[in-house]
């Protein structure tokens, strides 16, 4: 054979093993994250704040007036995501009104590229902050194709009989599916998350919390609860077994909200908190990150003296884009 017709063939093929090798995953495609092996999933904070975030619509209080100004102060809504990075999968606890922002801060920590690359979402309850951004998955906005929306069986009904959240139903933009109180969901190898009933407000819907368990640490997620005397479980127990707590911290004390009788808010007040697990041991306290802050709660300021308060009794305030190992 012509040597240079040898050489022409030679170039052909180690070109198109090139090419082969880059498709099949020696480098990652625009938009492609591959599994991280030595990586294990975690939890990750994508909002703080209470349903109506901060600063919320029409408020001009001081607690509101710098944020305005100053929008690296904001706090998206009350959320938490799960990645596992060794299969490459992420989903949402809760679509808040700040969906979109939220979406977007998970493509920034971990890209896929499938859209929306959520695996599903879970909702606590029919509050706006919880499920609200469901809309964004619509046909108006995302198109999305059967994203697997998970939810008690109130909430279920509440979402395939109620305008507009029937319409992504009927489009199959969403796909409901079916929680049991206590009956764990298996998420992959890795992971498994556990829904239980909270009291709460429950107009229309039941109330859960989460526990999210991985292959060697776990999480509890309560955004939302009555004062902890009205459950019929003690939430030192519910912790007790797991790493981290996301608790309810909507307020931070009495008098918050001048004009109110704040005792009909159905919160536990962070200084109510403190008080009720001021006695437990200090590695129990390290493990309460309060969040689902109300505008107003002075614990938003992350120099103010109700956050060193909290500090100092050895408790924390979530922040947003932390991440916990699982």
């Amino acid at each position: 054979m012509n040597p240079i017709y040898r050489y022409l063939i030679l170039l052909f093929l180690i070109l198109f093993n090139a090419l082969l090798y880059l498709e099949l995953g020696g480098e990652p495609r625009a938009n492609e994250r591959p599994p991280q092996a030595g990586e294990p999933p975690y939890l990750v904070v994508l909002g703080i704040a209470q349903d109506a975030g901060f600063p919320q619509a029409a408020c001009r209080k001081d607690c509101c007036a710098d944020v305005w100004k100053n929008p690296e102060s904001r706090r998206l809504v009350s959320c938490l995501g799960i990645v596992d990075p060794q299969t490459g999968q992420r989903w949402m606890i809760d679509a808040t009104p700040d969906f979109r922002e939220q979406l977007r801060r998970l493509d920034e920590l971990f890209p896929v590229e499938a859209s929306p690359g959520i695996e599903g979402i879970f909702l606590t309850h029919a509050h706006i902050g919880h499920y609200t951004g469901l809309m964004q998955l619509g046909h108006e906005v995302m198109g999305a194709k059967e994203t697997k929306v998970y939810s008690m069986p109130r909430m279920k009904t509440y979402l395939e009989t109620n305008g507009p959240w029937d319409q992504l139903v009927r489009y199959k933009n969403i796909s409901l599916q079916s929680l049991e109180d206590g009956k764990p969901v298996q998420l992959n190898e890795n992971l498994k998350i556990i829904p239980f009933l909270v009291p709460h407000r429950d107009e229309y819907s039941e109330t859960v919390g989460y526990r999210i368990e991985g292959p060697d640490r776990s999480g509890i997620f309560i955004p939302d609860i009555n004062k902890w005397e009205t459950w019929s479980r003690r939430v030192e127990d519910v912790f007790a077994n797991a790493d981290v707590a996301y608790l309810d911290g909507a307020f931070y004390a009495d008098g918050e909200i001048p004009g109110r009788n704040m005792s009909e808010i159905p919160h536990p007040f962070i200084a109510e908190s403190m008080a009720r697990f001021k006695d437990l041991p200090d590695s129990e306290k390290a493990k309460i990150h309060f969040i689902h802050l109300n505008h107003t709660n002075p614990a938003l300021d992350d120099r103010g003296e109700a956050r060193k308060e909290i500090n100092k009794n050895g408790f924390r305030v979530a922040a947003e884009l932390e991440k916990f190992g699982l």
